[in-house]
């Protein structure tokens, strides 16, 4: 999954890709790069950010996905959102799934919206929101409480009629975890996996979806402040999850961590 973020205020490239033009061509770039699915985001939700407007994504989300669409773009295309308006609009305008870093919470519309229109979505694990996410987030078992979200999600979206087999779990990497949750889950993420975790916890059919491009632990780690500096790390996330099977992972530089995943499937035959 590859991440295209039209902010002028995203954390590893906030403004680069603000204009219509440079997005679009960004969105064909990264699908050329090979990747599977296309993420476009009009809010930031690094740490401490606050919340943008329905009609401001639009503005931001909806001409590029109408272009990128109308200029032969192929591939699927994954709303980051947690509003039920722009995620509609984006809808319409050509985008086929929903990113909603609330799991689907912050918006009550929004799982009306996803039962309506049968998309696939993301559920993700997030403590607090972004504005406060990194405020001292504590866990007695980060993975099993992890886990045990995602049966809460998909148990009270199903009481509303939404179609839970169209549902994608993210454990949240960075969102409300210390560089300690972080790695535990990374170390633990044959347990959050359908198809290497407990069966009588998960619906065979969800697929995980792990998102560790150039975060905060990475820099931590490895004595990196710029983002960008961090894609050396990012990849030895990468090939670990590919390793595990996990079935998405999100990031930025697509054309390196293609590689790293076809490497990993060529050596793990």
């Amino acid at each position: 999954m590859g991440i295209l973020n039209v902010t002028p205020d995203s954390f590893s490239d906030g403004g680069r890709f603000a204009g219509v033009s440079a997005a679009v061509a960004r969105a064909l770039e990264i699908e050329a790069e090979g990747a599977d699915v296309l993420d476009i985001g009009g809010e930031s939700t690094r740490p401490g950010s606050m919340a943008v407007d329905a009609a401001e994504q639009i503005q931001r989300v909806v001409p590029v996905i109408r272009e990128a669409r109308t200029r032969g773009l192929r591939v699927p295309i994954s709303v980051d959102t947690r509003s039920a308006k722009v995620a509609e609009a984006a809808l319409n305008a050509g985008a086929d799934m929903v990113n909603d870093v609330s799991g689907l919470r912050d918006d009550p519309a929004m799982p009306a919206l996803i039962r309506e229109r049968g998309a696939p979505f993301i559920v993700m694990h997030m403590k607090g929101t972004p504005a406060t996410m990194q405020a001292n987030p504590h866990y007695e078992d980060v993975v099993r409480e992890v886990r045990a979200f995602f049966e809460q999600r998909a148990e009270a979206l199903a009481a509303v009629g939404v179609d839970t087999s169209q549902m994608i779990v993210d454990p949240g990497i960075g969102f409300g975890k210390t560089t300690a949750h972080n790695l535990e889950l990374l170390r633990r993420v044959s347990e959050l996996s359908p198809k290497n975790g407990d069966a009588a916890l998960f619906d065979a059919s969800w697929p995980l979806l792990i998102g560790p491009s150039r975060k905060r632990f990475i820099g931590e780690l490895l004595h990196e402040q710029d983002a960008a500096a961090r894609d050396a790390g990012t990849a030895a996330v990468v090939a670990w999850c590919a390793l595990a099977g996990v079935e998405l992972i999100r990031v930025h530089d697509v054309r390196t961590m293609r590689g790293v995943v076809e490497m990993v499937a060529r050596s793990d035959r």
